[in-house]
């Protein structure tokens, strides 16, 4: 079902279009054959960046496009209801940018910026670590400073697009007894940089996600991105925005399995009547419909606060909570309305709800964007 969106200018409405069109071609029909090999998706990044897709919410000056935030996480929307793990990697994508974007120098900036957002280089976002997940202030791999730049010891863990990216935004702790953290743009190929087997996942197994492991790797002085001692500052700045990423890639996926269950329930009989006009199931359908609704409704609000220039952060937390609490629901209710038929994998709705659950966890967890939002009534946002 293509969604009745309300879009602030006609050329936003293009862009839309645009995106369906692409993902429909080149996303949908071979997502679920990727996704039951996983198997990468080589070259598909690409066409993205191509049609202008990988760097949207940032200036066209800097090869971006120039949106909206409101409009860009529904184009990644649009894309999650075809594929999710290219979604979430596209968002992941634009996180990665958001330091030399936001924070980089005018020398820097010009050098690496047009690149990236032209989707010429795919980047990959370096924080989490084995014992350093929701809590990123607890990090300890350390960039060491030398005569001719820094040196990188240490493992990092979780990295979307991990072995595959051209770039990552990387954090790691520097100054005297690695106090401060710091944000560095690293490059893929790196002397001394390793990344392990792909994690067996439980669903987005297209895209790889693996650990990092640093073994004295030497950056340029030139990869570091802001001030020494900046880098958690640049991490949850990004992280706000991100979690807006993640909050439209949840509501796509809900929306696929939403409209996979409306399909199914039009054309199912029991009892000599299609079973959606069985008003237990017409109930479950209406919540799920109402869920989904309701998750766009949140994403939106808290962007169009951040394209205003206004507090976003509990709205960003609670549009990441409200979205893939939704979509979690959404799948599982999804898979109740096809029956037997949806705890098989000859229909996508048992993909969709083990995709879901990621959803719930990464970019801080759930239980996280509580604390956030909790925190906000007592520290409230300037």
């Amino acid at each position: 079902m293509t969604v009745d969106r309300l879009l602030p200018t006609r050329d936003a409405e293009d862009l839309l279009d645009l995106t369906r069109t692409v993902a429909d071609r080149e996303l949908a029909p071979v997502a679920a054959r990727h996704e039951r090999e996983e198997s990468y998706p080589e070259g598909l990044f690409a066409v993205l960046g191509e049609v202008g897709l990988l760097g949207l919410p940032y200036p066209e000056e800097e090869g971006g496009g120039g949106q909206p935030y409101e409009v860009y996480l529904q184009v990644l929307e649009e894309l999650a209801a075809r594929w999710a793990a290219v979604a979430v990697a596209t968002s992941v994508h634009t996180l990665a940018c958001f330091p030399v974007a936001t924070y980089g120098s005018a020398e820097q900036r010009e050098r690496w910026l047009p690149d990236m957002l032209e989707g010429r280089l795919i980047g990959g976002y370096s924080l989490s670590e084995p014992h350093a997940g929701s809590d990123a202030a607890a990090i300890v791999c350390k960039a060491r400073p030398i005569a001719d730049g820094y040196r990188i010891t240490g493992t990092k863990a979780w990295i979307t697009h991990g072995g595959k990216a051209d770039f990552y935004a990387l954090f790691a702790r520097t100054g005297e007894g690695g106090r401060g953290i710091s944000c560095f743009l690293a490059p893929g190929e790196a002397e001394g940089l390793a990344f392990g087997r792909p994690e067996a996942k439980m669903g987005l197994n297209a895209v790889p996600t693996t650990s990092a492991f640093w073994d004295g790797a030497v950056l340029d002085r030139d990869r570091l991105i802001g001030a020494e001692g900046q880098g958690l500052a640049i991490a949850l700045s990004a992280l706000d925005s991100g979690r807006l990423g993640i909050a439209a890639c949840a509501t796509g996926l809900a929306q696929a399995a939403l409209d996979a269950a409306v399909e199914y329930a039009n054309e199912r009989t029991t009892f000599g009547r299609r079973i959606v006009d069985h008003q237990g199931l017409g109930f479950l359908l209406a919540d799920m419909a109402a869920a989904v609704d309701s998750a766009r409704a949140t994403y939106l609000d808290a962007a169009r606060r951040r394209d205003l220039g206004r507090p976003y952060s509990r709205q960003a937390s609670v549009a990441k909570l409200i979205a893939t609490d939704a979509a979690m629901k959404v799948t599982t209710d999804a898979v109740q309305v096809f029956g037997g038929a949806g705890y098989t994998r000859e229909f996508p709705v048992e993909r969709y709800m083990r995709e879901a659950k990621i959803m719930q966890i990464f970019e801080g967890t759930n239980q996280i964007q509580r604390m956030v939002i909790a925190r906000s009534f007592t520290h409230p946002e300037k």
